[in-house]
Order: structure tokens, then sequence, then C-alpha cells
């Protein structure tokens, strides 16, 4: 015979798990998180139209012809860095030193990665597999 919980208790379980999410999206954290990764299917950005703080930018690096292009970029804290690979061979993208570290794509020949960076600073990249293929992201 299984266990039934009473409602009260299923009603305080979904009160907390919801104000835990509320709490977490909510939260004025003012240390510096890392910056995060995640493959993208695609990116895209919508200018912020209230008077609030403007929504996060997304902006492209077009990987082709053995190069980044542009190589280098200027975003906010909080934009998104989508890299579209459409070459003939494979690429990466790795970061280069300690604040760069997050910063690692699969090999990737068609398709696309994100990276946002949430922590102001210059981060600088390459493709591990062709070392000459450079760029440089700085966040404001």
């Amino acid at each position: 015979m299984p266990i039934r919980q009473s409602p009260s208790r299923a009603l305080l379980l979904v009160a907390v798990v919801a104000g835990a999410l509320a709490a977490g999206g909510c939260s004025s954290d003012t240390s510096k998180p890392a910056a995060t990764s995640t493959p993208a299917a695609a990116a895209s950005s919508t200018a912020a139209t209230s008077a609030g703080p403007a929504a996060p930018a997304a902006v492209t690096v077009n990987v082709t012809d053995m190069k980044f292009s542009p190589a280098d970029v200027t975003i906010k804290a909080g934009d998104t860095v989508t890299w579209k690979f459409d070459d003939k061979a494979p690429h990466a993208v790795q970061g280069i030193g300690d604040v760069a570290l997050g910063i690692n794509s699969p090999i990737i020949r068609k398709g696309e990665w994100s990276h946002t960076f949430t922590s102001p600073g210059t981060y600088r990249y390459l493709c591990p597999l062709h070392p000459d293929m450079k760029g440089t992201v700085t966040v404001q």
C-alpha cells in the first residue's frame, strides 16, 4: 500500500520549492560568478523596449576559412558569444590563461557553441587544433 502525503504537506513542499526558485532568480549577489557555457541552437538578440535594464545581447563569431571573424569582440557582462562553425576543417574554442579557463568548446566542424560572460575582463582564446587562430572577448 503506497504512502500518501496529506494535502497540506504537499502544499508546503510546493511553497518551499517555489520560494527557493524565486529567491534564486531574484538574488542580488555581489560576488562575481564564473562564466557559463552552453551549446546553442540559435542565438539572437532582442533590444529591450522598456525603461528597465537592457536585455543581455548575443554576439556571433563566424568560424570559417581557418579564422575567427570577427576575431575581437567587446560585450557587456551577462552577454553571450556564439561561435558558428562552418569550415572544411574541425575547430574548437579554448580559453588562454587563468581568467579564460571556462571557455572550452567541443571540436566542431559545423554547428554552434555559446559562452555567457558574467564577469568583466579580457578573455583570450584560440583554436587548439590550429593555434594561430586566435581571438579576444573584452567584457565591460
